[in-house]
């Protein structure tokens, strides 16, 4: 065999592991880091955590939750965007991985630093008044903001925040005389509707439905698709409002750069946890729904949110606090 045929048979029998970087094919070997960019106890944290174990059972390495609070979530999400691209950090990210750029002047990174690996969950937001107001539905709701001469008072937890787009967009859809009244939080925000001192918000499923079992919040609407554990609850589309539609969703990101092979296995693991009975068990109860897109589906269903809500920020000139 002359040299040439040598090199060129080389080169075959290498061609499958040219693909794979240094420590790619062996990966994970030790813990990965999960950065959920909100405190501990919120949607986006118990969606993290539910799914974080499901996954180290199948990657046989401890997936380990950190909070990064902050800055609508653009403190956990640049410290990911900056990070090592080596698959051992990532970003259980919410709607402000793509609301973020359209709202700050001084993003610290840019859009495309986060590539997305797969979604994970929904918590649906649901529309909430006082019982002491006379509204029982979503219709009369918008009849009695029409003929409230004071408007009302809507909590938000900040700029750009869900319960704000659901402002914008009950506002577009012919609801008149919202005023916000901007929280630090959502938690913040219904208490404020709990003590009366505002009249409506919208927040995820896991935080207001205690209140509403327990009679303390009356629902008029989920703002996404129906919920498993309060399936009485109207959709906004049942309760003629179709274009009223977003939810607190979280999803998996990765740091551009990330070797292709490591995304492929994380995305194939996560998506296989995301459809398993036990990790629905694990989310239905609270309100939460598991969410199994494939990454195409993933990265349509990011692509399409941007270009939505950003119509609706730009309308609204939304700016950052």
């Amino acid at each position: 065999m002359n040299a040439s045929r040598r090199l060129l048979l080389a080169c075959v029998i290498a061609a499958p592991f040219a693909v794979l970087p240094a420590g790619a094919a062996d990966w994970p070997d030790k813990p990965v880091k999960w950065i959920v960019p909100f405190s501990p106890g919120g949607a986006n944290d118990l969606i993290a955590r539910a799914a974080a174990e499901g996954v180290q059972k199948k990657l046989k390495q401890p997936m380990v939750i950190e909070n990064k609070p902050g800055a609508g979530a653009a403190i956990g999400a640049e410290y990911v965007a900056k990070a090592k691209p080596d698959g051992y950090t990532f970003l259980v990210g919410a709607a402000g991985v793509i609301t973020n750029s359209m709202i700050r002047k001084d993003m610290p990174y840019q859009d495309s630093d986060l590539v997305p690996v797969g979604m994970i969950a929904v918590a649906p937001s649901v529309i909430v008044v006082n019982p002491q107001n006379p509204s029982k539905n979503l219709k009369e709701f918008a009849a009695w903001a029409k003929a409230n001469s004071k408007g009302v008072n809507w909590s938000t937890a900040g700029t750009a925040s869900t319960p704000h787009f659901v402002e914008e967009m009950l506002k577009e859809a012919g609801v008149p005389g919202l005023n916000v009244v901007p929280y630090k939080s959502g938690s913040e925000g219904v208490t404020a509707v709990l003590s009366a001192n505002t009249d409506a918000t919208s927040e995820a499923s896991i935080v207001v439905l205690p209140q509403i079992k327990a009679g303390k919040l009356r629902a008029l609407a989920t703002t996404w698709d129906k919920i498993s554990a309060a399936p009485e609850i109207p959709t906004t589309k049942e309760a003629g409002f179709p274009s009223v539609r977003i939810g607190h969703w979280a999803g998996l990101f990765a740091p551009k750069d990330t070797p292709k092979p490591i995304l492929d296995k994380m995305a194939a693991a996560l998506l296989e946890v995301v459809k398993s009975k036990d990790f629905a068990d694990k989310l239905k109860p609270s309100g939460i729904e598991p969410m199994p897109l494939t990454l195409a589906e993933y990265t349509k269903f990011l692509a399409q949110e941007r270009e939505r809500l950003g119509t609706i920020a730009k309308r609204a000139k939304m700016q950052a606090d």
